[in-house]
């Protein structure tokens, strides 16, 4: 994250949420990586499906700026890079469980534990 600590201390904690956890991609990026398998660019992409190569890998910046994803770049031919939730981003799949749980709820479904198409991910 691009601001000082003294920002942050200033910062509103769901001001700092939103811009940590906001915008159409971060979520679902957090929750495919949320299996502790490294995950490579390609298989991101693909899971995410309609994403544009600029928005994921700006995204995928945004997330590592802010402590919550590892990128791990292997010296091969070809190149190979793969990205995992830091101890930080795996903080935060409780709150997001319990964030998917208030919502399966609002969706009217009746299975807590419903399936996200999207990303894989069992609540």
């Amino acid at each position: 994250m691009s601001d000082s600590k003294s920002e942050k201390k200033t910062m509103c904690p769901l001001k700092y949420l939103t811009k940590t956890f906001g915008g159409k991609w971060k979520m679902p990026i957090i929750c495919i990586l949320a299996d502790n398998k490294p995950k490579r660019y390609s298989v991101i992409k693909r899971r995410l499906g309609d994403i544009t190569n600029i928005m994921l890998a700006k995204s995928l910046r945004e997330l590592e700026a802010d402590g919550l994803i590892s990128r791990t770049q292997y010296n091969e031919v070809p190149p190979r890079v793969e990205y995992s939730l830091t101890v930080k981003g795996s903080g935060a799949i409780p709150m997001l469980t319990t964030a998917a749980e208030w919502a399966v709820k609002e969706m009217g479904f009746e299975d807590i534990h419903a399936y996200c198409s999207e990303c894989n991910f069992m609540l």
